[in-house]
């Protein structure tokens, strides 16, 4: 496969080019952030947007909130800099880990906040996997378009209309880029770009209504509120890292001595180096597999690839990483394929459907990845 000659991402990467030295987009855009955005004036204009919203609404912000690094680090921010009542708004996706639990709970009680929590029906939550899955090789659905869709509707809810999310989708995809007059909106059209794979909540519940049983009000969570309720809340819905150059390290760093916020193992990452990536999911191993299967790379080749556009890391170190780390199967399949009644043939089978060329995965090659410590905690609904 032809990879980036900076930052190694492949070609199978979503929405990535190549420029005539074979350097894609994604570290042209990396380039674009560090030389030529004025960060002073951008920190000036959410100055100005946040006392807009000042005090005028039962809340001064929503804040969606996984509990994960970048919302921990938007809501520490927001409330440190600058004092604002939040609402903190969170899906639960349904496989929070015990210590990101904990994490959540420090956090909330250290910052003193208004917290909002929801949790969808897990019966509807495993048919809307396997239709995903099937679909498109994405089992988390349920869990994109939730948490972009639902805390619209608790902005509708508290009449509260600027929310604040974190990380844009700049610093790794080219869905957007940092350019001045394409400020990230987080908005409805983003949604249908990239959040919902393409399929709304209409079209899901069309699809899976012929063999399942739901109340039809139960998509609602899922589904992207009306854009002229929206617009008549004069809704600004955007990401803290257009407003401010975006460091996932130091941010890490800042909330685990603020915060006392813990990074975790993950399935299939470098502990060591990346204890603060994707802690928030129990099945965040299965998801990065299938990447794998499907297109020859998965987290350790996104990581790296951000450690070698900032110098943090040499090429053959991220190299080594890709290889001792990367491509491994993740015990929690086991747990995914029983929520799913599915065998792991017709798993294997799904996905060698929607490989994405000209990768091709050698099952005969993959090894086991080993458990976490926290594995036989997770949810099984089969008793052993």
């Amino acid at each position: 496969m032809k990879r980036c000659v900076q930052c190694g991402l492949p070609e199978t990467y979503e929405t990535i080019e190549f420029d005539e030295n074979s350097v894609c987009n994604i570290c042209n855009q990396k380039n674009y952030r560090d030389t030529d955005i004025d960060w002073q004036s951008r920190k000036k204009t959410l100055d100005k947007l946040i006392e807009t919203y000042r005090g005028k609404y039962e809340y001064d912000c929503i804040i969606p909130f996984s509990g994960g690094k970048d919302s921990t680090f938007t809501l520490h921010y927001l409330i440190k800099e600058y004092g604002i009542k939040p609402l903190v708004v969170q899906f639960n996706h349904g496989f929070m880990r015990p210590n990101l639990l904990k994490n959540n709970e420090r956090t909330f009680k250290e910052l003193g906040v208004d917290v909002h929590s929801f949790t969808p029906n897990w019966k509807l939550v495993k048919r809307l996997m396997l239709e995903a899955l099937i679909r498109k090789g994405d089992f988390c659905w349920h869990c994109h378009t939730g948490i972009f869709a639902y805390p619209m509707h608790v902005a509708l809810k508290y009449k509260t209309p600027l929310i604040f999310w974190g990380e844009p989708s700049s610093e790794y995809t080219a869905y957007y880029d940092y350019r001045e007059d394409e400020i990230e909106t987080v908005d409805e059209t983003r949604f249908n770009r990239f959040v919902n794979l393409g399929i709304t909540a209409e079209d899901m519940q069309g699809m899976i209504s012929s063999d399942f049983d739901f109340d039809p009000r139960d998509m609602t969570p899922f589904t992207y509120p009306s854009i002229r309720d929206l617009k008549r809340l004069k809704y600004h819905s955007v990401c803290l890292g257009s407003y401010i150059p975006w460091d996932t390290k130091k941010q890490s760093k800042l909330i685990m001595d603020e915060l006392g916020w813990q990074g975790d193992q993950v399935e299939g990452m470098p502990w060591d180096i990346y204890p603060y990536e994707k802690i928030e999911c129990y099945l965040q191993g299965v998801r990065d597999y299938i990447k794998f299967l499907k297109r020859g790379y998965s987290r350790v080749t996104q990581m790296t690839a951000l450690d070698l556009r900032k110098g943090e890391i040499s090429k053959p170190d991220a190299d080594a990483l890709i290889k001792e780390f990367e491509g491994k199967r993740p015990p929690s399949l086991d747990l995914f394929l029983e929520y799913l009644d599915m065998s792991e043939t017709e798993f294997n089978e799904l996905v060698m459907k929607l490989i994405v060329p000209p990768f091709k995965p050698d099952f005969s090659a993959i090894e086991d990845a080993p458990k976490t410590w926290d594995f036989d905690t997770w949810f099984r609904e089969k008793k052993a």
